[in-house]
């Protein structure tokens, strides 16, 4: 807060000069900052999907708001929207939790609580969308009783639910923790509810539920699928087998493009399909009925538990660039991020070592084409060159953390690849940082195709 700001000040003011807005990159900082110090819970982060907003009156910061993703279960609020497991587990993306609200230090004025609440709900889902590729149709939040009366939400339209039970997901489980919170909700459109309920793929779930329509491959695009995945082995005995490896993976394969992302959601992806996207999927007929049966939700699990991750993903990421192509998306897909995650909770058969995995995705997509284990015994640097090596990425642009700004990785993008590149340079590579930072701006003037500036 600005020392020299008179909130005394503010009551001489209209609220047609207040402004709610995303903070700016440079803003972060001080964003965060201000949270750490004054909000009573702290702050450390916001993972996943999430927007730093500020208000401002007469240009000086006067309220501070966070929107991160929904809690993943919340029984008054699953009941109030009457969704599925399955649905829920697609759509929540849909929904964004207010995870932090902070008045600055100082600042006392009348409904200013409620007024930037509403402000911010007004443009909360055309932010989301810009920034993450979908929109908000409901938002919740969690506020403590002993501290709170939760009024300025009730002012802004939010609607009390009733008490949690005094629990905290963690790591998947639930631990109790005894501290009931109350449980604000708003749907942000009035069809909200009726949406996120809905059984059926409307078209405003379409970046997330249907990225790849099942329906928009063709005959030859599904049987090109099954004849990649026929070439990797199944592990399984032969014993009992009703629905055959490369029927199964096809399914996760085609769910998943369609926005399942849970075995239950797959599933059920699977069971409502037509019979002629189930004959072509491999499923087997009932010999008296005649119906075309699915995959259980049991029988898809052991599947993903059984497979090679590793050669499945080999097999089906030639065939993914060709789909993503031929559906358009690759057009707003020409940036290929790689980044390397540890994955959590997951550890090797063989001695308990930590998974790590370099992935590959489009970024403006979120849809990973390619993904590699990354053994102990070497790096990310080398796996990113056999990561790329297999995929057709000509005219596209690679970017990587600086880990990966190496001479022999950028020759291997540019030339091998026929590709671009966009890396980190930090203080770990001193003369590199010391040269960039000593040229003039004016040595990298824009050019007709970016070959001779990379």
């Amino acid at each position: 807060m600005d020392p020299s700001f008179d909130s005394n000040s503010l009551n001489r003011h209209r609220f047609d000069t207040l402004v709610v807005r995303p903070v700016e990159p440079s803003e972060r900082i001080r964003w965060d900052e201000e949270m750490r110090a004054h909000h009573y819970l702290g702050f450390r982060t916001m993972p996943g999907e999430s927007i730093r907003y500020v208000a401002l009156l007469d240009g000086e910061w006067v309220a501070l708001l966070g929107w991160g993703s929904a809690a993943w279960s919340n029984g008054y609020r699953d009941r109030m929207i009457g969704w599925t497991t399955p649905q829920r587990a697609r759509r929540l993306c849909y929904l964004a939790n207010n995870l932090r609200y902070l008045i600055l230090p100082g600042v006392r004025l009348p409904h200013l609580a409620s007024k930037v609440l509403a402000l911010c709900m007004r443009r909360l889902s055309c932010d989301w969308e810009e920034r993450y590729g979908h929109p908000i149709l409901f938002v919740e939040t969690f506020v403590d009783p002993s501290r709170f009366l939760g009024t300025c939400y009730r002012a802004a339209g939010f609607r009390d639910l009733g008490e949690t039970k005094g629990y905290r997901r963690n790591a998947g489980r639930y631990d109790y923790h005894g501290e009931v919170k109350r449980i604000f909700v708003r749907p942000l459109r009035k069809d909200a509810l009726r949406l996120l309920s809905s059984p059926d793929h409307l078209p405003i779930f379409q970046t997330k539920e249907a990225r790849v329509p099942v329906k928009a491959l063709s005959q030859k695009d599904i049987q090109s699928l099954m004849d990649d995945l026929s070439r990797v082995t199944d592990p399984r005995k032969r014993r009992g087998i009703r629905h055959s490896q490369t029927s199964l993976v096809a399914t996760l394969v085609c769910a998943i493009l369609s926005g399942a992302c849970h075995t239950l959601a797959m599933a059920e992806w699977a069971k409502n399909l037509s019979n002629a996207l189930k004959k072509r999927l491999g499923y087997r007929r009932h010999p008296e009925t005649k119906v075309w049966i699915a995959p259980s939700e049991p029988t898809l699990r052991r599947a993903l538990q059984s497979l090679d991750v590793l050669k499945v993903e080999q097999a089906i990421s030639g065939w993914l660039t060709r789909i993503l192509a031929k559906s358009g998306l690759a057009e707003d897909g020409k940036v290929l991020s790689v980044d390397g995650k540890t994955v959590r909770g997951a550890s090797k058969a063989e001695g308990g070592q930590k998974v790590h995995l370099l992935s590959a995705f489009l970024q403006n997509r979120g849809i990973v084409v390619a993904q590699k284990n990354v053994d102990e015994k070497t790096n990310e640097i080398p796996e990113l060159r056999a990561l790329l090596a297999p995929m057709e990425i000509e005219g596209q642009i690679v970017t990587a953390d600086a880990m990966h700004t190496q001479v022999e990785t950028a020759r291997f993008i540019t030339e091998d690849k026929k590709a671009d590149y966009v890396f980190t340079v930090k203080k770990n590579q001193p003369t590199m940082f010391e040269d960039i930072e000593s040229l003039p701006w004016e040595a990298f003037p824009p050019s007709a195709n970016g070959l001779d500036n990379r």
